[in-house]
């Protein structure tokens, strides 16, 4: 038996690839079925089952290709509708994977039809859980996001989750690993650990919501507070998953297409597409399409195009690094981003060399900012981290300004203002630099680094 945990960081997700005497389990896959295919063919491995944990928010699972290409049966547990063929699976229902079995733990309270996967070993002992966002390491999943209006509320959901944990996990040994499908970074949950596996016995010891002596109304209360609003992709994302969507290779046919400089720009007058420049921030700050909105393709780029464009059919023309464009395309499939229209070939360098108009960002370092502070030299400053950040300590004159939040926001700005605009290491503040940009601010300062030891001096002031 062979158990592999396939991470990926920008989305803060994990896959899990099952094996035993050739037969394989992919449980919640990612967009692109190829990685799964290609092992099970070099391997020697039959794909047989596909199993779902629950309708994902936050990125589009790769189950229908994956499906179509090698014949694996979809398994869903109790109460998830769909609009393409699927097994739905009974509590209790057990499926044979070579010599192992996997056996189905409905688990409702982060969605209704939230599912755990126990994995028995060849002796029918219990020894791993696949609990998707029913449980995390160091926390629980967020009981919102399948409220229904007028029926079901968060204290309702949360009020499952309790009882799914108590009465199907934490039943189980001590010893039986427990793999989730999100770790730290990802918008599941509120207090996940950067850590991607445990035992279940270490995290009754830890997981604040897995204490022995909580009651199930300190349970409700302790999970539900402190929720900030869902990222708004998610419900999309969620209609994907039940309803199904474009073939992988039918979106990155359509994306993964390199334009000349004419061509770009012909592209951006007919179908007045949003320019997403993907490279570095140093890069893009140097130089750039007017009206591009930068989100960096090393950094949280999924999360933060699904948290800043509203639409998802929103026709999008990408400035990516060379080599990287796409990984930009099929990066933006995950989280339901399929109306690609092509790449700048050549990438910034062709658009100079065809005359293309170009702006910057003016930029400076969080020294160089330190002493305009202290000269009275900064009109007014936008802090773009989130709440808990600024509220862990902020300068003195700083406004909070959530990079989340900043589409709503912008109006009660002033374009006759100079803001400097700062996060924590310059990602986020060059997010929010080229938003402010394109909706016509340009008096825009970016702090492009670390703003660390400036607020610990003001502490200490």
């Amino acid at each position: 038996m062979t158990i592999d945990q396939i991470y990926t960081g920008c989305l803060a997700q994990g896959t899990y690839y099952i094996e035993s005497e050739g037969e394989v389990a992919v449980i919640d896959p990612l967009r692109s079925p190829e990685p799964y295919v290609k092992r099970a063919k070099q391997e020697g491995h039959t794909i047989k089952y596909i199993f779902e944990t629950h309708f994902h928010a936050d990125f589009v699972s790769g189950h229908l290709d994956l499906a179509k290409q090698t014949g694996a049966q979809i398994v869903y547990g109790p109460g998830a509708r769909t609009k393409y063929d699927k097994y739905e699976a009974t509590d209790g229902e057990e499926f044979k994977l070579g010599k192992v079995t996997i056996r189905v733990l409905h688990t409702p309270g982060h969605t209704l039809e939230s599912t755990t996967y126990l994995l028995l070993d060849e002796n029918g002992r219990p020894h791993a859980i696949f609990t998707g966002d029913t449980l995390f390491i160091g926390d629980v999943g967020r009981p919102d996001l399948a409220q229904k209006k007028g029926q079901l509320t968060k204290e309702d959901l949360a009020g499952l989750l309790f009882e799914s944990l108590r009465r199907k996990i934490m039943v189980l040994p001590d010893d039986v690993i427990v793999y989730p499908a999100h770790g730290a970074g990802s918008a599941c949950g509120k207090k996940m650990s950067r850590e991607t596996t445990d035992t279940l016995g270490n995290q009754k010891e830890t997981n604040y919501a897995l204490r022995a002596d909580m009651t199930r109304e300190e349970f409700i209360q302790e999970v539900t507070e402190g929720l900030l609003p869902p990222p708004g992709y998610f419900a999309e994302n969620v209609r994907m998953n039940k309803d199904g969507y474009e073939s992988f290779d039918t979106v990155m046919a359509r994306g993964a297409v390199a334009l000349s400089p004419e061509d770009f720009e012909r592209q951006a007058n007919e179908h007045r597409p949003l320019i997403l420049d993907v490279r570095d921030k140093a890069d893009f700050v140097k130089g750039f399409v007017p009206n591009s909105i930068f989100i960096g393709l090393d950094g949280s780029f999924a999360p933060w195009v699904g948290e800043l464009i509203p639409d998802l059919q929103q026709p999008i023309l990408l400035v990516a690094p060379e080599g990287r464009e796409a990984e930009a395309v099929e990066r933006l499939s995950r989280v339901g981003y399929d109306q690609t229209l092509g790449y700048l070939e050549g990438g910034i360098e062709a658009w100079k060399a065809y005359g293309g108009e170009l702006e910057t960002m003016e930029t400076i370092k969080a020294d160089n900012f330190g002493r305009a502070l202290a000269n009275g030299q900064v009109e007014a400053i936008l802090d773009v981290r989130k709440p808990g950040e600024f509220e862990k300590g902020h300068l003195e004159d700083a406004r909070s300004l959530p990079l989340a939040t900043l589409n709503e926001a912008m109006g009660s700005l002033d374009q006759d203002t100079t803001y400097h605009l700062h996060c924590g290491s310059g990602y986020r503040s060059t997010i929010a630099g080229s938003l402010l940009k394109a909706r016509g601010y340009h008096k825009i300062v970016n702090v492009q680094d670390k703003v660390a030891d400036i607020l610990a001096q003001e502490a200490t002031s």
